[in-house]
């Protein structure tokens, strides 16, 4: 006998009964903007570490947000590479989908949801490629199975079949293992440049704290906003 199907869940009776910000798991602090450094890298390192040492899973996962030639937008999750004085870095490959949209439209914007500790943070600003000899010692600084992915190429391309993935795979992987530096020619390391970065603590009375790093000539500008 076939066994019976599952039933379809309800969705909107599984999202009522659904918690953010359970008490047991998270850990909602306090906020004062008024402490709050001058720009909003060391802040952001600060929130990262907390974040990290607070049991985050993947903490330096981001949302990145970006826009067509038409400016219709698209999002997916990425890996931050990196945030210094050029910007907050990810990498992807020139040709794939986000590739030609910052090819087009060389502006994104980016969001960290740490839910452990009730925080958000949301970048955006313009956008420009490294030299390839950045992105190439960045890609060898990387895990073998990160040369690998870079390696098996065709990211956003049409999958004819999943013994194509796997042909593809297998050889890159094993020339990742053999030869550690083969340059990806297509792999590609961004840097945004913000102009405005946002810091969002949420509180259970429901008076987050929101605060505004906003770009003025060159400095940055802070203000508050409601939640």
């Amino acid at each position: 006998m076939q066994p019976e199907p599952e039933p379809e869940p309800d969705l909107h009776e599984l999202l009522r009964s659904l918690r953010v910000w359970d008490p047991a798991v998270t850990d909602l602090r306090p906020f004062d903007p008024e402490r709050a450094p001058a720009e909003p890298l060391p802040l952001f390192a600060r929130w990262l570490a907390d974040a990290a040492a607070a049991g985050q899973p993947e903490p330096h996962t981001m949302s990145l947000a970006t826009a067509d030639a038409d400016g219709l937008p698209d999002v997916r999750i990425v890996m931050l590479h990196g945030a210094d004085e050029r910007g907050w870095s990810f990498a992807t490959h020139a040709h794939s989908r986000k590739g030609g949209h910052l090819a087009a439209r060389p502006y994104a914007a980016l969001a960290f949801y740490w839910p452990v500790l009730g925080r958000q943070v949301r970048v955006r600003g313009r956008v420009t490629a490294a030299p390839p000899e950045e992105a190439r010692a960045d890609l060898q600084a990387r895990s073998t199975g990160a040369l690998a992915a870079a390696l098996t190429g065709h990211q956003s391309g049409v999958l004819s079949s999943p013994e194509e993935l796997r042909r593809a795979s297998e050889a890159a992987w094993e020339k990742a293992r053999s030869a550690p530096t083969t340059p990806a020619p297509s792999w590609t390391l961004y840097h945004l440049d913000p102009d405005e970065v946002e810091f969002f603590q949420g509180d259970a009375q429901r008076r987050h704290v929101r605060l505004r790093y906003r770009r003025e000539g060159e400095g940055w500008v802070r203000e508050s906003l409601w939640p």
